[in-house]
């Protein structure tokens, strides 16, 4: 990705696993960041090794790992409820990025049928005993040959971003719902922790979206944004990590009251930590 003609944004640390620092770059056109620089795909997955990516394990050992799988519960009946909104008959459905599986699993048990694409072995080998089917990558897919496509927080990990959305375009069918969930760089959490803001993420984090980004990326390739919605558990687990990459501990009740501050601000101006989009071809 060329940022020449980008503006610097901020300089971001790799809390989790590198330690190392990286650039962010304000695409002013978009309205979106860009992680500078980014790592080659062979090394990609180094930043990905860490015991507390809480997305590849279904591990419960502390309470901040059970308080998580609680909440997930109650998201995995949320977005059940949106996809089942989204399409009369239930049919296809692709999760790209399914991690361990849950939401193909409800969704599967819900009489849809699922398939998944998810690049770590560890979270697809638990994915697996539980029933789900995955295939290596969207280019083995037919086009035209899903009701519903997911992407969980997956969109900003994906390093070509413009094969990427061409992909789900040309996977979906012409009545088909797109689905994707991102952080939101302009919610109040992220300006209040700055530098410290969890979801940034990075490397692992390419791409940090605003709704405009979303908008304006998708319409490239003739596919409309119907609604977005917000993700309100989001502001409390990202505020519970800024305030640990922050302080070098979990402040809950301090985390809790930005997460709340974060959601009653969004109450007026839409800016969730997180946002759900639901896309629709033209």
């Amino acid at each position: 990705m060329d940022i020449s003609n980008k503006k610097y944004f901020l300089t971001v640390k790799d809390h989790s696993v590198s330690k190392e620092t990286f650039e962010l770059y304000h695409d002013e056109d978009l309205d979106m960041l860009i992680t500078h620089p980014q790592p080659s795909l062979e090394n990609l997955g180094k930043y990905y090794e860490s015991e507390d990516y809480i997305s590849h394990t279904d591990n419960k050992r502390s309470l901040f790992e059970k308080a998580y799988h609680f909440v997930k519960g109650i998201a995995l009946k949320n977005k059940l409820n949106l996809i089942n909104s989204q399409q009369v008959a239930k049919g296809q459905i692709l999760d790209i990025g399914a991690g361990t599986g849950d939401f193909l699993t409800v969704a599967k048990n819900d009489g849809w049928e699922t398939v998944g694409i998810e690049p770590s072995d560890r979270a697809k080998g638990i994915a697996i005993n539980k029933g789900i089917s995955f295939v290596e990558n969207t280019t083995a897919l037919e086009s035209s040959s899903f009701d519903l496509i997911t992407m969980w927080h997956v969109l900003e990990h994906v390093p070509d971003l413009d094969f990427q959305i061409k992909e789900l375009k040309r996977l979906l069918k012409p009545t088909g719902t797109l689905i994707i969930a991102v952080p939101n760089f302009k919610s109040f959490d992220a300006k209040h922790y700055g530098v410290f803001w969890a979801a940034f993420d990075v490397p692992i984090h390419f791409w940090h979206f605003s709704k405009k980004a979303i908008q304006m990326l998708f319409q490239k390739e003739n596919m409309k944004l119907e609604k977005v919605l917000p993700m309100k558990f989001d502001s409390f687990y990202v505020s519970l990590l800024s305030e640990k990459y922050k302080n070098g501990k979990m402040n809950f009740i301090k985390a809790f009251f930005i997460g709340l501050q974060s959601n009653w601000k969004a109450k007026q101006n839409s800016e969730y930590s997180s946002l759900i989009y639901v896309l629709k071809n033209n």
